[in-house]
Order: structure tokens, then sequence, then C-alpha cells
């Protein structure tokens, strides 16, 4: 088990290898070897493993390799413990769980495709199937996790860190000015730790000076720090009392860690004592105490958990003043593995800690339990995901009061030193539309297609009621900026003074054309972009055909259709006024012509007026008969074929519809107040 486990809940996990076929007679140096080992003097272990490969026969080295990858394991030297796994393998040690510390050590090292084929071999070669799978099944999720971030933003704290151990912070005054945490510093008290060859942990203080810059730590006093190991403190909410880890020594005996806790007298703080849970048997750690300080959360191995380390938490009865016994978190949160690190929400409502078991990026996770309706954290775990988490050990993550933002520690690459306490804080989401309107050129010609198309008024309602406008610039780009959790419909509206490089003085018409931006689902800031087409306004557009009964002004059904095509145009250009004009062929009397041409083009206005609901004042109906003839006359008597000639006078049998203006303006439409996003003017910017 890493180090950061084993400083304080440090015998949270020892593992005892049992070799029922390693029966050859140690040397020395072994045999002190897996003493320091099973003492959890890590450091002065790997020394004497070291010493022991000198005149060990071949099949001692594996074990002797193995075993120094464990302990190179529990110091957090991960590359070391990968190197002496492998040499292990190579000189034939036949014990699957080789294997499996293997696969671990390739997860936190963010191997993720390497570590998967040694969880493989560790199950064929004899290991638990479970714990394989398990192990696969995370580097998956890992991989996921890794590849689709949260937007939380971190940064090492660099002010409060050092190129020790720096972890635990926890807030100590209300305005969450005063954090209290634990390191091993240069200025620590006590001699080398045993178990990691480092100084040994003591409780410091720092504080958010006038410069809004934390001060130089500064050591808690001899009531709190000593010359034993002190860490992961917690301060109440009102800031009179201080739970911390403490791990007291005695000569030829393991240290057991307890929990402590001392009062504020006065400035300072009075004498810590021990809990009265405690015993000499169990090791206890990580303190947590609810905002309301009845409930104290803290981590141990004892009996009625789980497995490994679990969470459990005690009451505190203020009448008989004294804590009730303990009880398990249950089993959502704790696992055969290890669940260290409580920290809660001022609300109580969700519970954080730290896991090996839960499925996560590699070494410990931080999770998130959400408390049901009896209080109880029952509900499913969440993995905080990266950038929290990481490869490496993440733990220890508190919140400052209600904002999305605090530490947590981590011995992630990219630190000051070992652990390190790192700021995190989410961002607000950011949402923005944007895009271009563009020409779609002269239906004859292609002129003006692709040109951006200034003075577009491009319109976005939201369905939280909003209405806004962007007024296209030069460049015939629009922007907005967008809510969250809310869907949004984007169109455009177009007038006379709209123009491009080749369109300057007619103006331009939307196309029915809508677009959505829709920001309901979205955990991360985002841009939504949309072009827009808008047609030109060029002399007499024809329309889709329109056929007629023959020698009459009635629509034929299908003609409706087509008359759609101008409704369409219309809805979508509101302020436009239209001019409607019928044409004949030159075939019959140039009167009666006329007189159809009138008849057949005020057809067309009745239709859009009274079932399109087009009003009247809109649209103008003219009749032109056979005095705007496309096709001459000349060139219908070159033709030689019947079909050809009577195609051509078709060319000349058509429906035509012209802008005559922009001003329409109903009275009836109430007036919408609208946020408008247009663009600057060179004097408005300076």
């Amino acid at each position: 088990m890493k180090t950061l486990i084993k400083q304080f809940s440090i015998t949270f996990l020892s593992l005892i290898l049992s070799f029922s076929g390693f029966s050859q007679k140690k040397n020395k140096n072994l045999i002190k070897a897996d003493e320091a080992f099973e003492n959890h003097e890590y450091f002065s272990a790997i020394t004497l493993y070291k010493q022991a490969l000198s005149g060990s026969p071949d099949e001692t080295k594996g074990y002797i390799f193995f075993r120094a990858g464990e302990a190179s394991q529990e110091i957090n030297d991960y590359k070391e413990a990968e190197s002496y796994f492998q040499k292990a393998i190579k000189a034939n040690y036949t014990e699957p769980l080789v294997y499996l510390k293997l696969a671990e050590v390739l997860k936190i090292e963010s191997k993720y495709d390497e570590s998967i084929i040694e969880y493989k071999n560790y199950k064929t070669k004899g290991g638990e199937a479970k714990k394989a799978d398990r192990g696969i099944s995370s580097c998956q999720l890992a991989k996921k996790y890794s590849e689709n971030p949260t937007r939380y933003q971190i940064e090492n704290m660099t002010l409060i860190n050092s190129k020790g151990r720096d972890y635990c912070a926890s807030f100590s005054d209300k305005n969450n000015k005063t954090i209290v945490f634990s390191s091993n510093r240069e200025g620590s008290l006590g001699d080398l730790d045993v178990t990691t060859g480092k100084n040994k942990s003591d409780i410091y203080e720092t504080k958010v000076d006038k410069n809004l810059k934390w001060s130089t730590p500064v050591l808690l006093p001899p009531a709190i720090s000593t010359e034993v190991n002190e860490g992961q403190p917690w301060v109440s909410k009102k800031g009179d009392m201080i739970f911390f880890t403490r791990c007291p020594e005695s000569k030829g005996k393991k240290s057991k860690c307890g929990l402590y806790m001392a009062k504020k007298q006065g400035s300072t703080w009075g004498d810590a004592e021990l809990l009265p849970f405690n015993n000499d048997t169990v090791q206890f750690g990580h303190p947590c105490l609810s905002s309301d300080g009845k409930i104290l959360y803290l981590s141990s191995r004892k009996a009625g958990g789980y497995g490994g380390a679990d969470i459990w938490s005690c009451t505190f009865d203020v009448k008989k003043a004294e804590w009730g016994q303990l009880k398990n978190a249950g089993s959502e949160v704790n696992t055969s593995g290890n669940e260290v690190f409580p920290t809660l929400s001022d609300d109580g409502k969700h519970l954080y800690f730290s896991s090996d078991y839960h499925p996560g990026l590699g070494g410990l996770d931080i999770f998130e339990a959400e408390a049901g309706i009896d209080g109880k954290y029952t509900k499913h775990v969440v993995n905080m995901k990266a950038p929290i988490n990481s490869a490496f050990d993440d733990f220890s993550l508190i919140f400052e009061g209600k904002k999305q933002k605090g530490f947590f520690t981590s011995n992630r690459e990219g630190g000051k030193g070992d652990d390190d306490i790192w700021g995190f804080n989410l961002p607000p989401l950011v949402f923005s539309g944007k895009g271009n309107v563009f020409c779609e050129g002269d239906p004859k010609t292609g002129k003006g297609k692709n040109e951006p198309v200034e003075a577009v008024k491009v319109l976005i309602i939201g369905s939280d009621g909003s209405i806004s406008e962007s007024i296209t610039g030069k460049d015939g780009s629009y922007t907005f900026k967008l809510k969250e959790k809310t869907t949004y419909t984007v169109s455009t509206e177009t007038s006379k003074s709209s123009k491009s490089a080749s369109f300057t003085k007619d103006g331009f018409l939307a196309n029915k054309d809508h677009r959505f931006f829709q920001t309901v689902g979205e955990d991360h800031s985002k841009e939504f972009k949309a072009d827009f087409f808008v047609k030109p306004v060029v002399p007499d557009l024809r329309m889709p055909e329109i056929q007629y009964a023959l020698g009459s002004a009635e629509l034929l059904p299908e003609s409706k259709d087509s008359l759609n095509y101008l409704f369409n145009i219309l809805k979508d250009n509101p302020t436009i006024v239209c001019e409607l004009s019928a044409h004949t062929d030159n075939q019959g009397k140039a009167a009666s012509n006329f007189t159809l041409s009138e008849a057949r083009a005020q057809s067309c206005v009745d239709y859009l007026v009274k079932e399109k609901n087009i009003p009247a004042a809109r649209l103008v109906a003219k009749g032109f008969g056979q005095t705007k003839l496309i096709v001459s006359d000349e060139l219908i008597k070159a033709a030689k074929s019947k079909e050809e000639k009577d195609a051509l006078h078709q060319k000349n049998r058509r429906t035509e519809f012209k802008v005559l203006n922009f001003n329409y303006v109903d009275v009836n439409t109430p007036k919408t107040p609208v946020k408008t996003n247009k663009p600057k003017t060179e004097e408005e910017e300076e």
C-alpha cells in the first residue's frame, strides 16, 4: 500500500507473505529485510534487500526483487517498483501476485495498455479472476476519464508546498482564510521516520495575507506538533476544536496511530487528548467533523468492516458529553479495498473519500457519495474524474463553503514535492453562438456567390422567452452569448440596407432557414456555429411554374404548392412588399392576353391573402400580357417541331415577383424589446 495510507493509517494494509515453497535458508540481511518490511520500515528494508542479493542463490533472487518492489511501491517510488517487479519475473518468481503488483504500478504510471496485459497475466497464472477483471475494467475506465476530463481547473499551491510531503488541508476559520495541514518539510520535529527515511510530519498553519497570498506556513504549538508523526488535521466550524492523527512510538513496539482532539484555550491550543474509542490494537486516522459538530468521520481497519480500511462515523451525545459507538458507512461506500480520508460538504449531504478499490484512474481516487433521505450514504458512488483524479494518489478534498472551489492532495507529477496541496475551482460555463451570413448569388449568373453580407439581422429566441439580435458586420459575422440549459432558435432577417460587394442597392431576402443551439445537457463550455445564406434581390424573380385552367385564371391544385414558395419568402421577410406579375405568350389577341394575365396575377394574390393570411397591403397584382416576352417570336418561328415551339411558348407563360420595398409594418404586431449585439463603430470603440 502506498505511503499516504500508510503514513498515519500506516498499518491499514500490512502485506505479509507466506511462502510454502520458500524453505531455503535466508541470509542475515534477508531476515533483517523481512523484519523491517513487516514493521513497515520500508526505506530500511529496500537497503537490506539490495544487500541480501549478494550471495543469495538464484531461486531466492526472485523473492528479494519482489519484496524490494513492494517496499518501493509503499513509499511511492513507482519506477523503482516497476523495475523490481520486472526483475522478479525474469528471475522466475512464480507467485501470481507479482503480476498484480506490476499491473497496479503500471496503472499508476498511466501505462494502461501495459497494465491490462499484466492483469491478464495475473489471471492466467492462477490469480483471482474477479480481481483481475476489476483491474482491467478500471484501466479501461481510467482511459475514458483521462480523455474526457471535467471542467474543474487545478493549480499547485506553490506558496504552501515544500519539497517534502504537504497534505490534508483543512479550513480553520469561519471565513476560510486560514488552513491547517500536515507536512514533513525541513524544520519538522523528531527523528527520521523509519518507514520512509524522511522527516516525520507535523501540523502547520497558513493564512491569506493582505495581498490575497498564502503566508509562510508556521508550526502549530507543542500541544499539537510533537516529535512523533502528526497528520490529517480537521478544525471544527467554530474553530474551537482540532482533531488530528498522532502515531506515538514505544521502544520495541509498532506504532499505533490514533485520533486526538484539542480545544482552543484563548489564542492557543490546549493539550491533546486521545479520543475514547481508540485502542492499542487498531489504527484510527483521517478525522472529519460535520459542520454542526455532531458527527465525526474517520477511517479504520477495526473489526466489523468490509475488508481493508473503512469509513466510520460516531455521534457526539451532548447530554452525556461523550462520543457514541462507531458506525460503518455501509457497503455502498466501503469495499474490500481501502476507503480513507473522508471529508464532508457543509450541508452534510455529500461525503467525499478516497478509495483504491472503486474503479478509478490509478492509486487512490476521490469519490463522492450522496446521502439518502435517512442520512445514510447509500446512493451510487461517483468518481470525481480528471483533473481532480489522476493516475497517482488523490485524496483529502475540501470545498470552500458552498463555493465550487477548494483544495485536495495529490502526489501527481508536476508538483513541488511528494504529496502536494492543490487548489481547484469550477469555472462558470460559457456558451456562445457565432457564424456568418453569405450571399447565395444571382440565380441566373451566380454573381456574388459566397460573399459575406453586411447589416443582416440575426435573431435568436431562447426557450426561456429571451429574444436577442445581432447585426452582421462587414465580414458577415454575428455573435451571441448563450445561457445554460436553454434551447435557441436562430434565424435571419434582411433589409434593403443589407449589402455585399456585388449587391449594394436592392437588398437581400432571408431564407426559410432556422438553426438550433442547445446548451441543455452540456457540462463543458462550448461555442456553437451556424452559417446562413440569403438571396439577393434582383429584378423579376421567377417563381416555380404556376398552372392555370386552359384559357382561365383559375389556379390548378398543383399551382398552390408553387405559390407556397412565395409565401415562405413573405413569412421569413415580414417587412417586404411584393409585386406579383403574370405574363402570357403571344398566341391569341394582345388585349385578351393582357386581361387574362391581370386576372391570373390577382388569383395568385387572392390565394396568398385569403388562404395564407398574408396582409393584402403587402401584395400588388399586375398583368403584362405578352408585352414582356423572354423568348422572341423570331426564335419560336425558327423552331423545327411543334414540341419545341410549345416549350418556347411555355417559357413566356410565367409568373414572377419583385420586391417593391422593405417598409411594411404590421400595426397589430406588438413590439418586443430585444437585446442588440450590433458591432461597435470605430468611433464607439474609441
